[in-house]
């Protein structure tokens, strides 16, 4: 009696072992949606509207206009991102209820049912990803514009934005790699370097134009 209450123990944990590890793996593939947004989405805002603010800086020293591009380019860019984000989901969804309906067509009625609510939960939101990606394209653009907001002196603003910007692109580099279980050096070097490239191309171009005498 007694071995059998073990080996009735011993049965039951391994059962709690394998399913801690299937909600594991459901969870990391759940998680891969949002995620995928919400990081792609903070890279874009905090590259993007730095580098508008950068182009514009490079042909005008005034604080206003750097501040008023940057919040058109977070306002705009979030609007765009939600909206693509939101196309983009809606057409997943309606391919996976397209192949549901199949499935239910082929398969018996007790296993339709299964099917449906198996399915049910794993549906993508396309309004949880377009709201998704809006906020945390926001959070990245409030970086640069925060850090010029305050600061008068042409050279100090521009300073303070790109090492504010450059912290920043490690960070959502480090974050992305830790929660996607990628290479972490490896990850923050490509967001890093991404970034740096996109500032240095935009100000550069855009001072190049500028010099011409085509920026009035």
């Amino acid at each position: 009696m007694a071995a059998n209450q073990t080996q009735n123990s011993a049965d039951n944990s391994r059962q709690m072992t394998l399913n801690l590890e299937e909600n594991k793996e459901f969870d990391y593939s759940k998680r891969s949606q949002w995620l995928r947004a919400a990081v792609l989405g903070a890279n874009d805002g905090l590259v993007s509207t730095a580098s508008l603010m950068m182009g514009v800086g490079a042909v005008k020293q005034d604080i206003k206009a750097m501040i008023l591009t940057g919040f058109a380019g977070l306002v705009a860019g979030a609007c765009s991102m939600a909206i693509g984000e939101f196309v983009s989901v809606y057409s997943q969804l309606d391919i996976e209820l397209a192949q549901m309906k199949r499935d239910r067509k082929r398969a018996a009625p007790g296993v339709a049912q299964e099917l449906d609510g198996e399915s049910n939960e794993s549906l993508p939101n396309p309004m949880q990803a377009a709201a998704a990606s809006a906020l945390a394209f926001s959070v990245g653009a409030m970086v640069p514009l925060l850090a010029a907001s305050f600061i008068k002196g042409y050279w100090v603003r521009i300073g303070v934005m790109v090492a504010a910007v450059s912290v920043a692109l490690a960070v959502f580099g480090w974050l992305g790699a830790v929660l996607g279980r990628a290479p972490v050096v490896r990850s923050a070097a490509r967001v890093f370097v991404g970034g740096w490239f996109a500032m240095a191309i935009t100000f550069g171009l855009t001072k190049l134009i500028g010099s011409r005498g085509l920026s009035s």
